[in-house]
């Protein structure tokens, strides 16, 4: 049967009725009701129409999809999710349609003139302002799938629909995890002008306002507006797999504020949205500096030995392993940072100290419900938040927590403890010094950095043009998280990590549970939107596992993107870090090229 045909002696009403026999007809009748509810929701216009299909209907085409349809696996810094049947590439008179007629008849309801005609008026739009192009799929949230926050926006999609499939036989609760969160939209503000002043750009809050849960048989829908319909799917925590029908409706033209959608702000190379901050001189202007210097052994031709001052290695030797304080070591990590522009010096600081940091942050996880020790993952999204632990966002770019505490003689916290060794030694002339000789990049000019906390459950970094810098970087991270920090093995012929899955190193190495960092190069130009967000990242150069008390030395280039993945719920902890940034002179040949980035995951390390 070709959906959508008038039938001999059938009027229009009741070709009408045939067309739309999926859906509840009450719905239709109430419209009035639907279209006020709609222009009065907040945090921007959205509504659900609930019991959307007639009875008995969607547990077939649930039957149908799980009988006949096959998933592809999709992950990037966005998203993890397995992607079905692409139904606007699904004709009627193929194989695969013949097998699901149920959900064909499904389709055709749902971009039938008469249903469109309905969409427009509970959404306020004019009548014929949606066209006929079909653009929807079905997609499976399984085990830790997840969407991050974004609005949607690409070409002219005008109204955005979700029909949730998810097993009707359990009732899905807020222990399933997988709602649909909505972010309300805030001014840019634009720190770059004298004073304050709001820009017309908007971007989401850190946190959700609001939440839906993924009940079966309700359509979600909403206004795809730019800078403004931000939403994300929460990761989802059981084993339930959260099934959906998800698509578009287009109008004829691209909304005329299109610049200010989500893919166009991550693309932005403006100075607004650069979410790092200026880089800070080091504060060398003294004998002491001079004096060390002048130890340095560095020759002017390639061949010179690079040493440390012996004044910079008694300072360093208060905190640094002393293993990697001696001139083997450095001469050994300097080769080998040379050749793949990136080195893991494991156990880096010593072992007094990084005991008293991993201590205290897994105390606070332990506190807080997080990682590995929790029973239920978190459903409060300002967990640890204080007066020292501050949100920063906004969440289409990052969530995490930032310790902003003012004193660096702190020793009783996780924050206060690596505060104390952002103050006094990554940004010391002698660890400075220190960078030089071990991957004989020229010294750094500047530095800038944060102390982070990335919560299992909650947090992430995406990649986006706005991090993207004028000069080289040396990026340096060190990690504490759950573990050892001990090296992995893995099996020569499968690939995969060696050691029990309740092995927490194990647990970071493999990557299922995210953390992790990863070194992608910039997109080309001419790339589609919609091929951005359907796209994984294939462009990756280094992933760079969490490991406790491991230094990350990464060296980065204008051109090289970074990002912090999701991190898992079922995390063995949380990954707090001390992240900085190195700013490299572009003069002279010691630098090296970011195209000889190791691409391997199994990063080999000290």
């Amino acid at each position: 049967i070709t959906m959508g045909k008038k039938r001999k002696g059938e009027n229009a009403d009741s070709t009408s009725n045939y067309i739309l026999a999926p859906i509840t007809s009450s719905l239709l009748r109430d419209k009035d009701n639907l279209r006020k509810s709609y222009l009065e929701s907040k945090p921007f216009k959205h509504g659900c129409l609930t019991h959307f299909c007639t009875d008995g209907f969607l547990e077939k085409v649930l039957d149908e999809v799980k009988l006949h349809s096959t998933v592809k696996f999709k992950e990037s810094d966005l998203f993890k999710m397995y992607q079905s049947i692409d139904l606007g590439n699904l004709s009627d008179g193929s194989e695969l349609a013949k097998k699901m007629p149920l959900l064909m008849e499904l389709k055709h309801a749902l971009y039938s003139a008469e249903f469109r005609s309905f969409v427009e008026y509970i959404t306020a739009l004019e009548p014929g302002t949606l066209t006929d192009q079909v653009d929807c799929a079905a997609n499976c949230h399984t085990t830790g799938c997840h969407l991050l926050c974004h609005d949607d926006v690409i070409g002219n999609r005008k109204i955005s629909y979700i029909l949730y499939l998810t097993d009707p036989k359990d009732n899905w609760t807020d222990m399933d995890g997988g709602r649909l969160e909505l972010y309300e939209s805030e001014p840019v503000e634009d720190c770059h002008t004298e004073g304050l002043s709001k820009t017309s750009k908007r971007v989401p809050a850190v946190f959700p306002c609001k939440t839906l849960l993924p009940t079966f048989n309700n359509l979600v829908f909403f206004a795809v507006t730019p800078g403004e319909s931000f939403h994300a799917v929460q990761e989802v925590f059981s084993d339930n797999p959260r099934l959906s029908i998800q698509g578009w409706y287009h109008a004829n033209a691209a909304p005329s504020n299109l610049d200010e959608a989500t893919l166009c702000q991550l693309k932005s190379t403006g100075k607004e949205e650069d979410t790092e901050g200026d880089f800070l001189p080091f504060p060398d202007n003294n004998s002491e500096v001079t004096s060390a210097a002048k130890e340095n052994n560095v020759g002017s031709d390639e061949n010179s030995t690079i040493e440390l001052a012996d004044s910079d290695r008694e300072f360093l030797s208060n905190y640094i392993n002393e293993t990697y304080l001696t001139q083997k070591s450095i001469d050994e990590i300097r080769d080998r940072f040379e050749e793949d522009s990136s080195v893991q010096l494991r156990h880096f600081i010593k072992d007094d100290l990084a005991k008293k940091i991993q201590d205290t942050a897994l105390s606070r996880d332990r506190e807080d419900k997080l990682g590995k020790t929790s029973t239920f993952p978190t459903l409060q999204y300002d967990i640890g938040v204080s007066l020292d632990w501050k949100a920063v966002g906004p969440a289409h770019k990052q969530r995490f927590l930032e310790y902003v505490g003012t004193s660096s003689l702190d020793r009783r916290s996780a924050g206060g403890l690596l505060k104390h060794l952002k103050c006094n030694v990554f940004s010391s002339p002698s660890f400075r010094r220190y960078l030089k000789c071990l991957t004989s990049l020229d010294e750094a000019t500047g530095y800038r950095g944060r102390i982070r906390r990335f919560r299992p459950g909650l947090d992430y970094t995406v990649a986006h043009y706005g991090i993207l810098t004028t000069s080289p970087v040396l990026d340096a991270t060190l990690c504490f998280a759950a573990g050892e920090g001990k090296q992995c093995k893995y099996d020569e012929e499968t690939g995969e990590v060696l050691g029990s899955d309740e092995d927490e190193d194990v647990m970071w190495e493999s990557g299922d549970f995210g953390g992790f960092s990863c070194y992608i190069e910039q997109e080309a130009e001419n790339l589609e939107a919609a091929e951005e967000y359907n796209e994984e990242d294939d462009t990756e150069l280094l992933s760079v596992a969490i490991s406790n008390n491991t230094l990350s030395l990464v060296f980065r280039d204008p051109g090289t993107l970074r990002f912090v993945k999701y991190v898992g719920s079922r995390a063995p902890s949380s990954r707090w870090d001390l992240s900085l940034e190195y700013e490299i002179p572009e003069e002279g040949d010691t630098i090296v090229d970011s195209t000889s980035i190791n691409g391997e995951s199994k990063n080999e390390s000290f």
